[in-house]
């Protein structure tokens, strides 16, 4: 999301700032949870991913996880590293399909070299440009960060991070520690001339350079800021691409058949599978 007023890394380190009440909205802010998505969307498209094939991706910064969903929906398999243990939490409450891990970022990927085929990252990078105590120094927290991602990619796979850079010097600093870690690519800049929907997405190639993703450049009606929403309850998110409701029959049934093909032990399916249980008393 683009930040008004004053930018949330000024305010102290992220495993403070998203508390408990800031990963609620991650849950109940309607637009803020059309938005992560969108840009997760996004990001998975400049991928490019082969098609009609499951791939084990990475999420930094996963946060509550929404994501994280969106991978699951299309087909993939996912870990997720965070920093914040409340927007963790908020993940494990709402049942994401993922993997997740507690750790910062810039002390390095704890993965074994080539685990994953790719990575997005949605609105974390920014972070590591502020230094929130003495020993923190932001080029050598983003080198290590760049030099341990590359490590845990299979070569030739790609990197996707969405971040919301300060200014010029601050994308320099990040795109030149990339560059220093082995990295090739570059950065595109979905609707350049918006200020509203202008979006910084840093494409990362861990093999030989090749040619950056087009930017998105015409605004349609659905990037026009809309009003915040909150509610009560979680909100019920439509997949994507295939209008099954969350926890429906339908989903369920999906569900139950993605943990078969990762070989987990699952209940046979009856009339009974995603039906609602009665409220007990």
């Amino acid at each position: 999301m683009a930040f008004r007023g004053k930018r949330p890394e000024h305010g102290g380190p992220p495993e403070l700032f998203y508390d408990k009440n800031e990963a609620r909205k991650y849950v109940r802010n309607s637009r803020m949870i059309d938005v992560q998505t969108k840009m997760a969307g996004r990001a998975l498209e400049l991928l490019c991913l082969p098609e009609g094939q499951p791939c084990y991706l990475l999420d930094i910064g996963c946060g509550s996880g929404l994501s994280g969903d969106y991978l699951s929906d299309e087909g993939h398999y996912w870990v997720g590293i965070d920093i914040s243990p409340a927007m963790l939490d908020a993940a494990l409450d709402r049942d994401t399909e993922g993997d997740l891990l507690l750790g910062d970022m810039g002390q390095g990927i704890p993965f074994k070299p080539g685990t994953f085929d790719g990575c997005i990252s949605i609105s974390a990078v920014q972070w590591l440009c502020n230094a929130n105590k003495k020993s923190d120094i932001p080029a050598k927290r983003l080198y290590c960060f760049f030099s341990s991602l590359y490590s845990v990619l299979v070569r030739g796979a790609r990197a996707v991070l969405q971040l919301y850079p300060e200014n010029s010097e601050q994308l320099e600093l990040i795109t030149i520690q990339a560059t220093k870690a082995g990295f090739t690519g570059g950065v595109v800049v979905d609707f350049p001339n918006s200020a509203k929907a202008k979006k910084f997405y840093l494409c990362l190639f861990s093999g030989p350079s090749t040619f950056l993703p087009k930017a998105l450049t015409e605004t349609t009606d659905e990037e026009e800021a809309t009003e915040s929403a909150f509610t009560s309850e979680r909100i019920q998110r439509r997949m994507a691409r295939r209008g099954v409701v969350r926890k429906s029959r339908e989903w369920v049934l999906e569900k139950k058949e993605r943990r078969r093909r990762q070989g987990k032990e699952v209940r046979p399916d009856t009339q009974y599978t995603g039906r609602k249980r009665k409220p007990r008393f």
